[in-house]
């Protein structure tokens, strides 16, 4: 049962890294959406499993929060948020698709180079995931700051706080519960200061290109 268990746990950790890849790659902000919020279920369904597998009670009401925010309420605010700035359009990068992805493949080398020593290590039954777990952060990352408009840069940010919470399930079986309704009530209230912080820019700029905010600081 152990073995089916961390199997499975193994194979959710390689569908989220799939997931990352895939919003990586991914031009349009309501498939963005749609990729985070199976970013989301996934990540839900693993820390079930490893609560199933270590007997920590504490995981599941994770797993339950998890499901809520990242798969319910987060994607549910969002998709308003698009519909009322009317931004379904084709996400403009930086840098082109081929050479973002290029660089992400360099990106979960170096990932899982950095956490074999931390893997060897551990002694949880998730330890072959950290590496997955700081590729998706990075890979994340590598999201935000290669997009030009505000809205896959929130997106961007809420997928790298879902790696950072499965690197903190692979490593330590969780967070605190304090600490995790923390973060989650941080994320809450974050998206709603983005919301408006977007709806503000979408007024003065008339888009949503943050690179308008050039303009104020040179004035």
């Amino acid at each position: 049962m152990s073995t089916v268990l961390t199997q499975s746990i193994n194979l959710l950790a390689a569908i989220l890294l799939m997931l990352a890849f895939a919003m990586l790659s991914q031009r349009r902000v309501l498939s963005l959406i749609h990729l985070f919020t199976l970013q989301g279920a996934t990540l839900a369904l693993s820390t079930a499993i490893v609560g199933v597998a270590t007997h920590q009670p504490h995981l599941y009401f994770s797993a339950a929060l998890t499901l809520l925010l990242k798969v319910i309420l987060i994607p549910l605010l969002l998709h308003r948020v698009i519909d009322r700035l009317n931004v379904r359009w084709d996400v403009e990068t930086l840098i082109n698709i081929p050479t973002t992805l290029l660089a992400g493949i360099v990106l979960v080398i170096f990932s899982f180079y950095l956490a074999q020593p931390i893997a060897q290590m551990s002694l949880t039954i998730t330890r072959g995931t950290l590496g997955i777990a700081l590729a998706s952060v990075l890979l994340s990352f590598m999201m935000m700051i290669t997009r030009s408009k505000a809205v896959p840069q929130v997106i961007g940010f809420l997928a790298m706080e879902n790696g950072l919470f499965f690197a903190a399930t692979a490593a330590t079986y969780g967070m605190p519960m304090v600490v995790e309704l923390g973060i989650a009530l941080d994320v809450l209230v974050g998206i709603l200061i983005l919301g408006v912080f977007l709806f503000h820019i979408r007024e003065q700029f008339d888009s949503m290109d943050i690179r308008h905010l050039e303009k104020l600081k040179e004035d």
